[in-house]
């Protein structure tokens, strides 16, 4: 007798939520920004708002009504940055976090160019050079050319290599970078045109990539293949992109053309902080963002969690200057905050031991006003103390702080003998320690 079976389609995940609260974990931007689905989204996040945090409560809300992780993209600007989003995101609901397509661009494209490289002409087997193996290449070809024997002086290998790549990023051509950017240089154009030939000829001859490549290589790719870039898009039907305000433009295309199908793109940045515009960046994508996705929404992160009144008042003024920008106002989520104040111990009138009480005394008021964060900053807290006690100069020096704080002392070590000159108190669950040494006697 002959077995029969009978194929039936089963989904390849099963939703279930988590019950996870987003609307008490989050502000009220925070919220809308993470919980809103379908369009165009884009989320202005001034500093210290939380961007991080709504990327990840984003990812986990998608998951969590049912989108499948797989065709959700998140592209940062390092894969650790990648990493640790999808790792809290796992953290708020399950594993299924880790399916999600997280990575830079670069990695992406590496990923997409294995798999479809050859309807482009390009081997699936190709080599990846990074900037070290780029200069060495231009110095090999530069050599084999005689640029290193002339009369007068070629740009170094270095600088050469910073040329090329610009001028990918900035999509520009390589004389026209040369006219605003390198003037000095703009004598050795003809010299430099004939050794990128060279050096274009050569990563073709010998199947190389450099990480310039990767993006062009890509960006060919979906503009050129409708097929491939119909089929990317409707795998990635949930797009993110982090620090949108330092992309280039190629990475802008890039973007746009793998939304063929929809136009489900979230992005997040700050035009107030676009800093990477020396490698090419362009402040012009995230201000014409919503030239490029009609429709798009546009929320705005604006309560601070970082710094108090005095220093945000500073910074709105800054930004109100620029002649260019998203409106916003930065407002501190704790308006009682005093002003940081600065601890230092008289001279010949205390011990170590009254000055450590003396620090940890001005903690714990910190603690209970909620502004330890304002008053043991990274920036004030990096300090020296030196005084005298008893015929002993000693040296007090204090480690950078957490931001919360769990008043207890978990260690103190008091000075005891000669053998021992550093003591140290150490407060459980915080990153801070105060030590002091014993340098030297009057």
């Amino acid at each position: 007798m002959t077995k029969q079976y009978i194929l039936k389609n089963t989904p390849l995940s099963t939703h279930r939520s988590s019950g996870l609260d987003y609307r008490n974990e989050l502000n009220d931007a925070q919220y809308q920004a993470a919980t809103t689905v379908e369009g165009p989204l884009l989320i202005i996040a001034g500093a210290g708002t939380g961007k991080t945090r709504t990327l990840v409560y984003r990812v986990a809300h998608l998951i969590d009504i049912g989108v499948d992780p797989r065709s959700i993209l998140l592209l940062t600007f390092t894969r650790r940055a990648a990493e640790e989003m999808l790792r809290r995101a796992s953290l708020l609901i399950d594993s299924r976090c880790s399916q999600v397509a997280g990575g830079t661009f670069h990695s992406f494209a590496n990923l997409v160019l294995r798999q479809f490289g050859r309807r482009s002409g390009l081997s699936p087997s190709f080599t990846i050079m990074d900037r070290s193996d780029s200069e060495d290449a231009i110095q090999l070809l530069r050599t084999e050319m005689g640029l290193n024997y002339k009369d007068k002086r070629f740009p170094r290998k270095q600088t050469v290599a910073e040329i090329f790549s610009m001028a990918v990023n900035k999509q520009t051509t390589v004389p026209d970078l040369l006219e605003r950017e390198y003037p000095h240089l703009y004598d050795s154009l003809d010299d430099l045109l004939r050794l990128y030939e060279r050096y274009v000829d050569y990563k073709t001859t010998k199947a190389l990539l450099d990480y310039d490549d990767l993006l062009t290589k890509l960006k060919d790719l979906l503009s050129n293949q409708e097929e491939v870039r119909r089929r990317l898009s409707q795998i990635y039907q949930f797009i993110m992109v982090d620090e949108y305000q330092d992309t280039n433009s190629l990475q802008a295309q890039i973007i746009r053309l793998l939304a063929a199908t929809h136009n489900n793109v979230a992005v997040v940045g700050d035009d107030a902080q676009s800093i990477y515009s020396f490698r090419g960046a362009n402040f012009r994508n995230i201000m014409d963002f919503p030239e490029a996705f009609p429709g798009t929404r546009i929320i705005k992160l604006e309560e601070n969690y970082r710094s108090t009144q005095p220093i945000l008042n500073l910074t709105n003024k800054i930004i109100q200057l620029a002649k260019e920008r998203y409106d916003k106002r930065l407002l501190p989520t704790n308006r009682r905050v005093r002003p940081p104040f600065w601890s230092r111990p008289r001279a010949n009138k205390c011990s170590p031991a009254s000055s450590a009480r003396r620090s940890w005394s001005c903690a714990r008021r910190a603690c209970r006003s909620g502004t330890s964060q304002s008053c043991f900053d990274r920036a004030s807290i990096r300090s020296t103390w030196n005084w005298s006690w008893r015929g002993t100069i000693f040296r007090l020096s204090s480690a950078a702080v957490s931001s919360s704080w769990k008043p207890l002392i978990s260690r103190i070590s008091w000075p005891t003998c000669a053998s021992s000159p550093i003591h140290r108190i150490r407060f459980r669950g915080t990153g801070f320690c105060c030590s002091w040494k014993e340098s030297g006697r009057k």
